[in-house]
């Protein structure tokens, strides 16, 4: 029997730290910018204002950068139209998991003071889809997406829900991001945080407790240092 000093919770963000979804989000988005709106010259990092934020803040970001005012029915039609395209993708080819993500996550569910949650911006559909191409035994977990928070981070919304579904404490939780905006939330919210420098460069992810190139140097004795750690 553990008691509550001796669990850990530890909650993953989905793109970015479990699928390496973002040249394709950039090229989904590329398309439909130039299909909709006639608008060419779109480049990847025109989205780099949205990373981490949801599909509405995405799509702002990029439309921000080129002086294009969308409607918020605009705005809603493309993240339809962007979600569809990104489904359809990954059914046409699997999406490959970050090195490291899959062994931590499976070795941490083979252990039972750890529980593990997904806790991702994306709609539950989407975001269901990435998990299943890349190989993630979601259904072991718990899981919080888009779909159940209104707000998006840097609110902590959804990093309070995840651990409040996992039954620990904030401050017993580690949250595994990519994003500033995802580090801004896990800190808000009371947790640790390690953020991987898949998305964007090390100096952006401050204040995250530890900040690697990749989790698979990353073990259970490391997270319940920093979890345990005054």
């Amino acid at each position: 029997m553990h008691t509550m000093a001796q669990l850990y919770g530890l909650i993953f963000d989905v793109d970015g730290v479990i699928g390496d979804t973002e040249p394709l989000n950039a090229r989904v988005t590329i398309r439909i910018f130039r299909e909709t709106f006639g608008l060419e010259g779109v480049a990847p990092e025109d989205f780099a204002g949205g990373f981490g934020r949801g599909a509405e803040a995405y799509v702002k970001a990029g439309a921000r950068v080129h002086g294009l005012e969308l409607t918020e029915e605009q705005v809603q039609a493309a993240v339809e139209r962007r979600e569809q395209y990104l489904i359809e993708a990954m059914r046409r080819e699997p999406l490959p998991a970050f090195p490291g993500v899959l062994k931590l996550i499976r070795t941490a569910l083979d252990h039972p003071e750890f529980r593990l949650s997904i806790a991702t911006s994306a709609s539950r559909e989407l975001s269901r889809a990435i998990l299943e191409s890349a190989g993630v035994p979601y259904e072991q977990m718990a899981y919080v997406s888009g779909s159940e928070v209104t707000r998006k981070k840097p609110d902590p919304e959804i990093f309070l829900t995840a651990a409040r579904f996992l039954d620990l404490a904030p401050r017993r939780c580690v949250v595994f991001e990519d994003a500033p905006s995802g580090v801004q939330a896990a800190k808000a919210a009371g947790a640790r945080c390690v953020a991987v420098t898949n998305t964007v460069p090390a100096e952006e992810l401050t204040p995250a407790d530890l900040i690697c190139p990749s989790l698979e140097g990353i073990d259970l004795a490391a997270l319940r240092s920093l979890v345990d750690r005054d």
